[in-house]
């Protein structure tokens, strides 16, 4: 199953924000993703998904590693990310994510709950500063 997401980021006074959203379905923190519509891109899926989950609307950077697990139905996912960057809108809770927070990359990486994104973050790093 194909997912796509964004590593949504922004250039603030103390370098860079990551953000990371609160699913309260799931009571965890993580990178704003979703499946693909049938028919859908991975790119249109990753912008719509962030849009849905957020209320940004983005502009598309730095394609990612694609990060591959096995979910909590047995169910193997593959997710596409981009480094993304806003382009307007403001974060409105909603049925999917009741809350969203930009923090700095160390901080980001200790309240992920999912070692895949936290290794994501990691792993990436310097190509996601660099495209801020």
């Amino acid at each position: 199953m194909w997912a796509a997401g964004g590593v949504v980021v922004r250039r603030s006074g103390h370098g860079v924000k990551i953000l990371v959203v609160h699913r309260p379905r799931y009571d965890d923190w993580s990178l704003p993703k979703g499946k693909l519509d049938e028919g859908e891109r991975l790119e249109s899926a990753a912008l719509r998904e962030v849009l849905e989950e957020t209320g940004y609307s983005c502009s598309l950077g730095e394609i990612l590693p694609v990060v591959v697990y096995v979910d909590g139905r047995a169910r193997t996912k593959a997710v596409v990310y981009w480094v993304m960057t806003v382009e307007s809108g403001s974060f409105r809770s909603n049925d999917e994510v009741d809350e969203v927070r930009w923090l700095g990359p160390k901080r980001a990486m200790q309240v992920l709950d999912y070692e895949r994104d936290v290794d994501l973050l990691r792993d990436c790093l310097p190509r996601i500063v660099k495209s801020v």
